[in-house]
C-alpha cells in the first residue's frame, strides 16, 4: 500500500465514527486484526481494518452481542477485502432499511477520508448512499443533492450503503451508468417483491386468516413475516450473485 493509504489509530477511529478507546477495546477482544508496523514501529491501519469496524457497528445495531459478532467475523475468509466487508455490511443493514440517518457534510467527509466534490455527492446519491430529500409536496425530490443540499448542510444517508458507496467513489464508472444501473435494480427488485408478496398473500396469509382470524393468530403471522424478510433478502442476493457470475462467464456476443 502507498504510504498515504495507511491510517493512524486516530484517523481510523475518525473514519469509522468511533472513539480510539472503543477501537482499542475491539482490538483487545480480537475483533480487529493487529495493525501493520510502520516506521519507528508505529501501528498503521488499512481499508480492511476500517471495513471490519463498520461491519461490527452494523452488527451491533442489529442487536448482536460481541460474542455473536466474534463468531460472525470468524466465518469470514482470511483474505476478505475491504469491498467484501462493505458488501457484508450492506446486506446486514438491508434487513432493516428504515434506519436512515442524517449526518453533516463534515461527518460525511470524515467518513470518506477526504473532501467531497459535487460530483462525489451525485455518485453517492446515484448509488443510494445519500437519500433523496423530502419535497415540499410531502414526497421525495428525485434530484441528487447539490454541494449544499440543505440549510444546515447535512444529508440523509443509508448507513448500510454509505461505506460501500465511499469504497467505490473512485471506481471509473460514469455517473449516468450508476444511475441507469440503480434504475434497473429498482425496477426488477420491485417486480420481484410484488410477486413474492402476492405469492405469500395468496398461499399463506389468506388461508391462515380464514382458519385462525383472532388477534393472537395475526400477531403470530406478523412475527413469521418478520422472520421471512431477511431470508428473502439473502435468497435474492445469492440468486443475483449466481446469475451475474453466469452472465460474466458467458461468451461475449
Amino acid at each position: 500500500m502507498a504510504d498515504e493509504a495507511w491510517l493512524t489509530v486516530e484517523e481510523l477511529a475518525a473514519r469509522a465514527g468511533i472513539t480510539v478507546r472503543t477501537l482499542r477495546f475491539y482490538a483487545a477482544k480480537g475483533l480487529l486484526p493487529p495493525p501493520e508496523l510502520g516506521p519507528r514501529r508505529v501501528g498503521r491501519y488499512g481499508p480492511e481494518h476500517l471495513g471490519r469496524l463498520e461491519l461490527i457497528e452494523e452488527l451491533q445495531r442489529q442487536g448482536l452481542t460481541l460474542a455473536a459478532i466474534e463468531r460472525y467475523l470468524a466465518q469470514l475468509p482470511d483474505d476478505v477485502g475491504s469491498l467484501d466487508l462493505a458488501v457484508h455490511r450492506a446486506l446486514v443493514a438491508s434487513w432493516q432499511p428504515e434506519t436512515a440517518q442524517r449526518i453533516s457534510r463534515e461527518e460525511l467527509e470524515r467518513r470518506a477520508g477526504r473532501p467531497l466534490t459535487d460530483e462525489d455527492l451525485h455518485r453517492l446519491a446515484a448509488m443510494g448512499a445519500i437519500l433523496p430529500e423530502p419535497s415540499a409536496e410531502g414526497g421525495h425530490s428525485p434530484e441528487p443533492p447539490q454541494g449544499c443540499a440543505t440549510k444546515d448542510d447535512s444529508f440523509p444517508v443509508d448507513p448500510g450503503l454509505l461505506p460501500l458507496g465511499v469504497r467505490i467513489l473512485d471506481v471509473p464508472i460514469p455517473l449516468e451508468t450508476l444511475v441507469a444501473a440503480r434504475a434497473v435494480v429498482r425496477l426488477h427488485s420491485r417486480a420481484t417483491a410484488h410477486d413474492l408478496h402476492r405469492l405469500f398473500r395468496d398461499t399463506v396469509w389468506r388461508p391462515f386468516r380464514a382458519s385462525d382470524p383472532d388477534a393472537e393468530g395475526l400477531e403470530r403471522m406478523k412475527e413469521l413475516t418478520a422472520h421471512i424478510e431477511p431470508l428473502a433478502v439473502q435468497a435474492l442476493v445469492t440468486a443475483f450473485q449466481r446469475s451475474l457470475a453466469e452472465e460474466l462467464s458467458a461468451p461475449a456476443e
